[in-house]
């Protein structure tokens, strides 16, 4: 029991140390502003990949409207601290914004959760695209957020230390989520919906829990990139922005949190590395996950995670597509 409480304590003090880290390193002047641009961006990156890959990856579904539950999020919290509260303290009131910007996708994840009752593979994949679709027209149409042109003026309150505490929030509720009793569940509906109903799953309440806490980390990421760039319009949100976050899960690996964190990283450094290519750039990363998927269809680490990501006190379930995948890809 002690040697347990004592694993528990090493990720806990390096949460904590990496608060610190976050928290005094842009100070010290060791990283620029680029610098700390891209690690905001990959940890951002990070809590889009990874409350997808709960729903594409966990539950086996697939889902293309992220992007539209991370515009309701950038949009709710921006409406908070540019035209409710604007002259609010910000310590108080950007942790405030980025709960709400949660909140609101949260709650737009529900109808869609609900949807997805009775639609599976690429009828909800069709639902989900309708749903991005309609923010997308719906935030170009609302004269209080700018319409087309966007929202301006926003405030600058995503630090580096903020964008890693709410992606360490974001892995730390996943992981605990797979690893419960909903999350058996959830990976109980990828393998087979109706062979988990008829041993007692209660899907509907797995696949609502997975919808929405989903869609509350990427209305929280869309809260955080939003006080990044300042900047918000709804362009920035459309199917190329879920794409991309796409790109990131099936890169990374699907049903893994490693996985997530690795194929953000990877694809948000390989975006900004490959810049100086100009619009090729959106010809090399799709390339690179076309070979990826015909080699490792799963993804880099797909079904595994790191030791430190797993639950000290209850072994992972075997995933049955796992060891489907291991006879075709090889051993691990």
């Amino acid at each position: 029991m002690m040697d347990g409480i004592k694993k528990h304590l090493i990720p806990l003090s390096l949460l904590l140390l990496g608060l610190v880290v976050a928290a005094v390193l842009p100070a010290t002047g060791l990283v620029n502003d680029y610098l700390q641009f891209v690690l905001i961006s990959v940890a951002i990156n990070a809590i889009l990949c990874v409350s997808l890959n709960l729903v594409n990856g966990w539950m086996g579904e697939f889902s293309v409207g992220h992007a539209g539950f991370m515009a309701l999020g950038a949009y709710a919290s921006a409406i908070l601290t540019v035209k409710l509260f604007p002259t609010a303290p910000a310590a108080l009131l950007f942790p405030a914004a980025v709960l709400i910007g949660g909140c609101t996708a949260g709650l737009a994840g529900i109808p869609v959760g609900i949807l997805s009752f009775k639609t599976r593979g690429d009828y909800l994949a069709i639902i989900t695209l309708a749903f991005l679709m309609i923010v997308k027209s719906g935030l170009e149409n609302i004269p209080y957020t700018g319409g087309p042109r966007g929202m301006l003026g926003i405030p600058r309150l995503t630090t580096l230390a903020w964008a890693y505490f709410w992606c360490v929030v974001a892995f730390w509720v996943i992981r605990n989520l797979v690893y419960s009793k909903y999350g058996r569940g959830i990976a109980a509906i990828r393998e087979d919906e109706i062979a988990a109903e008829a041993m007692g799953v209660n899907t509907r309440t797995a696949k609502l829990v997975a919808f929405v806490t989903s869609s509350f980390f990427a209305g929280v990421a869309g809260a955080l990139f939003a006080h990044q760039l300042q900047f918000i319009n709804p362009s920035s949100f459309d199917i190329l922005k879920s794409t991309e976050i796409l790109v990131m899960v099936y890169l990374g690996g699907v049903a893994s949190l490693g996985g997530s964190l690795l194929g953000a990283g990877a694809v948000t450094i390989l975006t900004q590395s490959l810049q100086p290519l100009g619009t090729w750039r959106m010809v090399v990363l799709p390339a690179i996950l076309v070979v990826l998927m015909l080699y490792r269809p799963s993804g880099i680490m797909g079904y595994r995670d790191w030791a430190w990501l797993k639950p000290f006190f209850s072994p992972a379930p075997r995933s049955n597509k796992k060891k489907e995948t291991e006879k075709r890809e090889g051993p691990q």
